[in-house]
Order: structure tokens, then sequence, then C-alpha cells
């Protein structure tokens, strides 16, 4: 279950690499906390007008950039950060070598200004690198006071990196110069209220982010069942807790993501095999967490990983890891409401993380145990997903990052 035992330098742990079965889901339809009951339909009048497109369609088919993460330093990972190229228009990805000189960047974030990438060093010695993409430069590493670091994101500023430090259940600020580079730690936040939920030795924070009206950050913690809002000081890079929700005991949560309308957000739990709906209240960050929801597994051993929404807001796509599966949602009710459609095969095993192109006409899912990448066109108006041709083979890829 991708939460785990103490991370060990050459050897795989649990964190990185569990058990996993295949399954077929059905179409079952999903009350969410904002719902009506689950056995009435939606009316025309609750099913939200699609909204425009956040970006224009890309008209430039040159090939894009494709950043892939891994670990360095297990059996048959790989030796950096993967360097490769996307089609646009088709997915079709190409190799284009190593960057060396990062170990384990097993999760990578971009700057909003487009020239700096960062990637956590998940190691028992945690840290953050940052790398300008220019000339390819490391541009330095810095400690984020924790042990195995698996997620970051840059606040939406450009100013201050967040990121989760997993053993340790912590969250670190950074500071970013204009010239993209980290400076020392501005803070460092141990989760240490509410006790570990059922089988959790301790806290284990999976990801910081930032809410779309950049108010409040949250940090998912897998090991207390909590996501717990802070107040990010812009000026000091401090943190401030402003609310904590709480899942059902034994949840795991591991994965928030907003919807674009910012009033719902979706939690994808992976102990316990669910979705929920969170209703957000963007003035005091406090999240409502709704009840548990399927996932498509259909019953089977399987691990939730990442929840992503496509920008118009229609449709919420999750990868499964053990069904191996991305599961389709409609999203309904102007974000309140999911409605699981049915899910698709991944072509790979154990999808670790799963992301969109810029354009949001493609959608990249790094499969972990196969040490592949598979690549969707994604059908924004229908919510369908379609194979883009062979995987593309990365050795123990855990992230992609298509620019």
């Amino acid at each position: 279950m991708d939460r785990d035992a103490r991370a060990t330098r050459g050897s795989w742990t649990r964190r990185r690499f569990v058990g996993a079965v295949a399954g077929t889901a059905a179409v079952v339809a999903v009350p969410s906390p904002a719902a009506p009951p689950a056995d009435s339909a939606p009316t025309a009048a609750e099913r939200p007008a699609p909204r425009p497109a956040a970006q224009p369609p890309r008209k430039d088919p040159r090939p894009h950039p494709l950043y892939l993460g891994t670990y360095t330093s297990v059996e048959g990972g790989g030796t950096g950060i993967g360097l490769a190229t996307y089609d646009p228009v088709t997915g079709r990805i190409t190799g284009a070598g190593t960057l060396t000189g990062v170990p384990d960047p097993s999760y990578l974030a971009l700057n909003p200004d487009g020239r700096t990438l960062y990637a956590v060093d998940e190691r028992q010695d945690g840290a953050v690198t940052a790398v300008r993409l220019g000339d390819r430069r490391v541009l330095g590493s810095r400690s984020t006071g924790g042990a195995s670091p698996c997620h970051l994101s840059v606040h939406p500023g450009g100013r201050w990196l967040l990121s989760a430090n997993y053993q340790s259940g912590s969250v670190a600020v950074h500071p970013i110069d204009a010239s993209g580079a980290l400076g020392e730690r501005t803070d460092l936040v141990t989760h240490t209220t509410p006790a570990p939920g059922p089988g959790q030795q301790g806290p284990h924070a999976h990801q910081f982010i930032t809410s779309p009206d950049g108010g409040h950050v949250h940090a998912v913690d897998l090991g207390t069942d909590t996501v717990y809002t802070y107040r990010l000081d812009q000026a000091k890079g401090t943190l401030t807790e402003a609310a904590q929700a709480h899942t059902r005991p034994g949840a795991g949560p591991r994965h928030l993501t907003f919807h674009p309308g910012g009033r719902y957000a979706y939690l994808a739990n992976e102990v316990d095999d669910t979705v929920a709906v969170c209703a957000y209240d963007p003035a005091t960050g406090r999240l409502t967490i709704g009840d548990p929801q399927p996932t498509g597994s259909a019953g089977g051993t399987n691990y939730p990983a990442q929840i992503l929404v496509t920008a118009n807001g229609s449709y919420a796509f999750l990868a499964n890891r053990g069904h191996n599966s991305i599961a389709r949602y409609a999203v309904e009710a102007d974000g309140a409401r999911l409605r699981l459609l049915g899910t698709v095969p991944v072509a790979g095993d154990f999808p670790r993380q799963i992301a969109f192109s810029p354009d949001g006409r493609l959608l990249f899912a790094a499969n972990q145990r196969s040490g592949t990448v598979s690549v969707f066109q994604v059908d924004t108006k229908s919510g369908e997903l379609r194979l883009a041709g062979e995987p593309f083979a990365s050795p123990v890829a855990v992230c992609a990052l298509p620019l």
C-alpha cells in the first residue's frame, strides 16, 4: 500500500513496491455529501453545463518535453530523471536520455514560470533538488528536514516550494529565488495529532498542495487519516494550522485534487480503496469529507493513487494500482457529485501517478512495476479514454511530467 516501513537504500520498501490484483468493475452511481439520494438520477437542471477549457487546444505539432521520475537506489531502477519528448497529437513518446545527479527523483514539479524543475530525493535523509531546464543544470539541493519525501508542489506565486516527508509525517517549505534555486528551509511541521490510524505506526505525509484560491495549503496524511489545512505566510514562508479534516479510521488518504470551481475537492483513500467528495470553504480553508465511494476495483486488492479532474470540470480520472486501471467519473452538480462510469485498463502494472498534458488532450500513467508509461487520448466532451499506442519503457516509472 505505498505507505511503509523504513526506506532502505538499495532495496524495495513497502512504500515503493506492494502486491496487486487485477479485476473488473461495473458502472456504479456514486453519492457524495451534497448529492441527492443515490437512486435518483440527476435532472437536466442539476447537470452542470460544460465549462470552457482553461486553455485553448495546442496548435504546435512539434514534440514537447516529458520528464520521468524513478528510483535510482533499487534494482532495475533508473539513473536519474528520465528525459523524453512526446507528440502532442499522437501521444507517442521518444526517449532522449537521462539527467543524472538527482538521487531517487520519485516526484517532479514545475515552477509556474516554466524555467525550473523540482524533484524530491526520496531517501532517509530527504532533500529537494532544483534543475534549470534551459541548460539542464542542477542548481542544488536542500534538506527537507525529514525522511522519504514523496511529493512536492510549487505555490502559484512561484516563491515557495512545498514538500511532504512520508516517513517522518512532516511538511516543509523552501523559498525559491529569482533564478529558481532553493533557499534554506523556512518551516517544518510534523503531524503529531490526531493519533495514527489503524495499522499505522505514525504520521505519513503524502501530499502538500495549494487550494485554487491560493489562500490555503493542504497536507494529506495517510498515517493519521487527516487532511491538514494551513495558512502560508507568503512573506516569511511559515505555516499556521487553520483546520483539520478527518476521514473514517483506516481510510489512509493519499491524494487530493480540487474541482476548478473551487468549492469541491476529491480525495483518493489508499488503504480502504475508496474516493470521497469534499466540500471546501475558501474563507476558512475547512474541508468536509463525504462518504466513501467505489473506485471500480470490484473488491479486489487495490490501492488508489492519484485523482485528476479535467480543466472543464466535467470528468475525473483515478489511477488504480492493483486493479491496474483508470477509473472514469462524471462530475455532476457543479462538482458536488461523482458518478462512476467504469474503468479502462492501464496497459501496465501498478499506475503510481497520472498527469494531463498542458492542453488536457493526453493523460500519462507512470506504471511502477511494469516500468512503462502509458498514454491515453482524452475526449473532454465524453470522458472517454483511448490508449495511444504501445506504452513507453522507462525503468521503475513512478512519475511522468509532460510540458
